[in-house]
């Protein structure tokens, strides 16, 4: 394997691991643009095997057919640069722990892997002295990875809230534009190839929940895997809930969300992913379609906002090449990628222990008081109010004398909140808890 090249012998091998549809994108690019990628890494990128599970198989970009192999192992161990774009867990953890051991650089864009073995990789990295880089694993061309691991090597995060499922967003948007049912949307966004034919990993919020992890890892210097995030998905949003934030004047999305809890009550980092309501002033209520978007906060940078497309092949393949340009310069120039920091080894706290906002809409007596004996459950359990809005209620034999009441609370930690809830469910003065939906964004 070339290794310490001199000028006169610049050629880095590159073995590919997987060819749908973003590696078709990384093969072409890379054939296409070679002077490009020769001229930005200093050495010359060559392909010299791409491992597929089957050889025939009809592809986005036509693989040159010698390149094809099934012998995922060899293309693992032979070359100086691998990239890994098959996904999932097994093989692609023993071929990439077999590339590092054989001194090869790794690129790699497979979240789930990251958040369930992340320190396993770095260790292997680490002990082979080579690089491992991940950009594509969050948020497509986006370049989260980068900013949190470099960009914000210098500053303090304090909290991580953004958009980074495509499939979900576009769901909640169509349904939030066209009115859509959650079953209605979701076979479209099937249809435009926006979803898997199993969505079950975009809608119960799984593929959003290891990036957050990967967020949180690298945002609080802390480990943190797939198991410490709390995860719900948008299955059970309905276009009743779509209509009613839009009455509050917000849009639903699927955040994940990574905090830095510092104060009297709790020391730690919270990460959960969830559907939530948000304002329409705040700029993630904006982003449409199967876009991504991230909002990091930081002590001193302030708010600083990622945006662009986070899926598809060649949007992803620009985060994986530039990954594969700073290996390469690494191999030609010297240097190294960071290594993992964990040094702060921050607690990683419960779902209850998050601070958010609730909305809560409850069915009530509308009578003298009734306002102010709910308000006094929020007030004995430690949560202030925000907003307050009421409407008429009609029963199905004509009685207009309930209300519908829809609080909406300052941020609290959730347990303070779940705990008001509960006491508004057994006051003689609510007739039903409707709905609660958390808000986030301020």
């Amino acid at each position: 394997m070339a290794q310490d090249l001199s000028p006169a012998q610049r050629t880095l091998t590159v073995g590919v691991l997987g060819a749908g549809t973003v590696g078709s994108q990384v093969i072409r690019l890379l054939t296409e643009q070679a002077d490009d990628f020769a001229a930005r890494s200093g050495a010359r990128l060559e392909i010299t095997g791409v491992a597929v599970r089957d050889v025939n198989a009809p592809r986005d970009f036509a693989v040159p057919q010698d390149l094809l192999t099934d012998d995922a192992t060899a293309v693992a161990t032979g070359n100086d640069l691998v990239i890994e774009l098959i996904g999932g867990i097994e093989p692609a953890r023993t071929l990439i722990l077999a590339a590092f051991k054989a001194g090869a650089s790794v690129i790699t864009g497979n979240k789930a892997l990251i958040a369930a073995h992340g320190p396993e990789l770095y260790t292997a990295a680490a002990a082979a002295g080579t690089d491992f880089y991940y950009e594509a694993a969050v948020a497509g061309a986006i370049p989260v990875v980068y900013a949190l691991r470099e960009s914000m090597a210098g500053d303090r995060v304090t909290s991580v809230l953004g958009i980074v499922n495509g499939t979900t967003n576009y769901i909640l948007d169509e349904m939030s534009t066209k009115g859509l049912s959650f079953e209605t949307a979701l076979a479209t966004a099937q249809e435009l190839g926006y979803a898997e034919a199993d969505p079950t990993a975009d809608v119960d919020g799984l593929d959003a929940a290891a990036k957050a992890a990967i967020i949180a890892s690298l945002a609080f210097h802390t480990r943190v895997g797939l198991d410490d995030v709390s995860v719900e998905g948008i299955r059970k949003v309905t276009a009743d809930d779509i209509r009613e934030a839009h009455a509050s004047g917000c849009e639903f999305k699927l955040l994940a969300i990574a905090q830095r809890r510092e104060d009297e009550h709790a020391q730690g980092v919270s990460v959960r992913v969830h559907p939530a309501l948000v304002p329409n002033d705040h700029p993630l209520a904006s982003v449409h379609g199967a876009y991504n978007a991230v909002l990091v906060e930081a002590e001193s940078a302030g708010r600083l906002m990622f945006y662009g497309q986070g899926a598809g092949g060649a949007p992803t393949a620009s985060a994986v090449l530039s990954d594969v340009v700073a290996a390469a310069a690494h191999r030609v120039h010297g240097g190294q990628a960071p290594r993992e920091s964990s040094y702060a080894s921050l607690p990683v706290l419960g779902p209850e222990a998050a601070v958010t906002r609730y909305q809560i809409q409850l069915r009530s007596d509308d009578a003298v008081g009734s306002l102010a004996a709910m308000a006094s459950v929020f007030a004995e359990n430690g949560v202030s109010i925000n907003s307050v809005r009421q409407s008429a209620y009609v029963t199905s034999d004509g009685s207009q004398d309930q209300a519908v009441v829809t609080f909406v609370t300052h941020p609290a930690p959730v347990f303070h909140l779940d705990a008001a809830v509960e006491g508004l469910r057994v006051s003689d003065r609510v007739a039903e808890v409707v709905s609660i939906q958390r808000v986030e964004g301020e």
